[in-house]
């Protein structure tokens, strides 16, 4: 966060009865709603050693995948469809596990269209890589659009959550082409019941279903000093949508990471 915004946000305090010094205190507790990091060299784990912080991870949304049953409902044949688009390894695994219950074979010709590399090397996991179509970008929608435009004689099935961003299905849907949505898991609230919630002085979030698992777990929470993190554009709506004060907003050009924009924020609060 740079200075303008923290500037904005201490010069505006939304929360009534919490004064701008309350919002600027030193930070000791870090709640970070993911799973731990694998790598012991998170840049988290930096955070600990540089600031003498505390740093809890709990996740805050688990998944659930819907049964065959509940997919039967959707009325989607699989194989009515040539290509499939992945965005996470969560709808590969669901895709292959909903395959499998339903014992479709999913044939040799299918084309996989993912969004970046590490979701297309994500499918060895299935399938024999070497032997199938796929095509992948870095990261960026835009690309992935691009590649699916090449292939525009496609019949697309779109393996997703319920809740899931619109930019695909509303590109596919501007495009005129051959598109199917097909809900095979479900993005839930994970139980906090055990989580003290008010004894951290920041939690980071990086998903609205996150900030909806907050006040589904917590519906009388009361900001107070506890400042609260986003990632992305639609995370900080979700945050100030529940009434809510964002502090800590990521990514910024000069803090293009998470642990990067409460980097610049404890630093400045810290010192």
């Amino acid at each position: 966060m740079n200075d303008n915004t923290m500037q904005s946000i201490a010069d505006r305090p939304e929360l009534e009865g919490v004064s701008t010094s309350e919002r600027q205190q030193k930070v000791t507790r870090l709640l970070v709603s993911q799973s731990r990091p694998v790598d012991e060299k998170s840049p988290y784990f930096g955070l600990v050693d540089d600031y003498e912080l505390e740093v809890d991870f709990r996740p805050f949304i688990q998944i659930e995948g819907v049964t065959a049953r509940e997919f039967r409902k959707q009325k989607i044949n699989i194989l009515d469809h040539t290509a499939i688009i992945f965005t996470s390894r969560n709808a590969i695994d669901h895709f292959f596990r909903i395959c499998q219950e339903m014992r479709v074979e999913v044939p040799i010709d299918m084309k996989y269209f993912c969004i970046s590399e590490q979701t297309a090397n994500y499918l060895q996991k299935y399938i024999v890589v070497r032997k199938r179509k796929i095509f992948n970008g870095t990261k960026r929608a835009a690309e992935l659009f691009d590649l699916i435009k090449k292939h525009k004689s496609e019949k697309f099935l779109f393996p997703c959550s319920s809740i899931r961003r619109n930019d695909i299905p509303e590109f596919m849907d501007t495009s005129g082409l051959h598109f199917t949505e097909a809900v095979m898991y479900d993005t839930v609230p994970s139980d906090l019941s055990d989580v003290d919630i008010s004894s951290y002085d920041i939690i980071a979030f990086f998903s609205p279903s996150g900030v909806a698992s907050l006040m589904s777990n917590f519906p009388d929470f009361k900001q107070n000093g506890t400042r609260l993190a986003a990632f992305g554009p639609t995370t900080a709506k979700a945050i100030q949508d529940a009434g809510l004060t964002l502090d800590i907003e990521a990514p910024l050009p000069n803090a293009p990471s998470m642990t990067g924009a409460l980097d610049l924020y404890i630093k400045k609060v810290n010192k």
